[in-house]
């Protein structure tokens, strides 16, 4: 069973830099330039992001980050767990542990944006079994063809 580490960090450092690179790669390999709405390193390094890695054995091995939405809710950004890593449990660990910074942090729920595509049907099956469900656009998204929305209401979520 992987011991998993989560930790906040900076994304500026080079081993989340190496992740939130590969992260972008794959994001854009699969989604339109215009439907693509991944943070790079720049954008996950603002005041309103906390951004976080989780290592197995002092490896890295995923990173996930909560923005604050100015409604009080916060919004799920760059979750990704390494190819290699997956099956392992790292990104059951990882929601837990925004979840559990979101309560922490007073937010009344978590929004998301993630891909409609089947590429993105293993990461909407993780969040449904959460309790999230798909809702409309929200704060600055508009309707798109490539993006399923969700939300999980943190007042009442087990």
């Amino acid at each position: 069973m992987p011991e998993f580490l989560i930790e906040r960090t900076s994304p500026a450092r080079p081993e989340a830099a190496a992740l939130i690179a590969r992260h972008v790669a794959l994001m854009a390999a699969q989604s339109p330039e215009e439907s693509c709405h991944v943070l790079d390193g720049g954008g996950l390094d603002t005041p309103d992001v906390a951004f976080f890695l989780i290592r197995d054995g002092g490896v890295p091995v995923g990173m996930g980050a909560l923005r604050t939405l100015p409604d009080g809710a916060m919004e799920l950004k760059s979750m990704h767990t390494l190819a290699e890593a997956r099956g392992t449990g790292a990104g059951r660990a990882m929601l837990e542990f925004l979840l559990d910074h979101a309560r922490a942090q007073g937010a009344r729920g978590v929004y998301l944006e993630t891909g409609s595509t089947e590429d993105f049907r293993p990461a909407r099956t993780l969040y449904e079994r959460y309790g999230f469900v798909e809702c409309g656009p929200f704060d600055d998204y508009a309707e798109d063809p490539w993006s399923t929305f969700m939300h999980l209401d943190l007042r009442t979520a087990a």
